[in-house]
């Protein structure tokens, strides 16, 4: 059990990503003084969980609502998560989302796309697929994710200035190419599901 928990922790801290996501949210709240940015990242945190965490629970609900199948979102996902994977490895000046900073965020952007992104919305919403009982097992991980996801994230300032900014890139690129292998193994975990189906 324990080494399950801590490989659903490692696959969502890869997914989330917030070693990567440290230099923008410093850039996007670097006019806030140092007491309201801690609220500001403890607050878009807790958003980002309560919306995993109802996809999480949530997920197969919505599939269903919207006629969607598990191996047509593995697809989707993997995509997606591939895109994301390669602009970390490959980084642009606007960042992976392309955002640009300014002002206070509110749900948007740091919340999601940032932290809750469209990759981990899917697997958060594909973990279940494993079975009813892994819930609880999952739901530990989320949490625990999210818990050093938001301790990195208020220690952002400090990380990026003690690590600097080419270890911090490094990072996230070490990360991009992980993720790179995962979304390509989640795409063709659908492929190969579609397949199977076809015969």
């Amino acid at each position: 059990m324990p080494s399950e928990l801590a490989s659903q922790v490692i696959l969502l801290l890869f997914v989330i990503d917030p070693f990567g996501n440290v230099p923008m949210v410093n850039a996007m709240l670097r006019k806030l003084e140092p007491s309201r940015r801690r609220i500001v990242v403890l607050r878009e945190c807790a958003i980002a969980y309560l919306l995993l965490v109802v996809f999480l629970v949530f997920g197969r609900q919505l599939l269903s609502v919207m006629h969607l199948t598990q191996t047509s979102l593995a697809i989707a996902g993997g995509v997606i998560l591939f895109m994301i994977a390669i602009r970390m490895v490959f980084p642009t000046p606007e960042g992976i989302f392309g955002l640009q900073t300014g002002g206070e965020p509110f749900i948007v952007p740091l919340a999601t796309p940032l932290i809750a992104g469209p990759s981990a919305l899917a697997v958060v919403m594909l973990l279940p697929s494993q079975g009813p009982s892994e819930m609880t097992l999952l739901g530990a991980a989320l949490t625990a994710t999210m818990a050093i996801a938001t301790a990195i994230l208020l220690a952002g300032e400090r990380l990026q200035r003690w690590l600097g900014d080419p270890v911090m890139q490094a990072i996230e690129r070490l990360m991009g190419l992980v993720l790179t292998a995962l979304a390509v193994e989640m795409l063709l975990g659908g492929i190969r599901a579609f397949m199977e189906g076809l015969g």
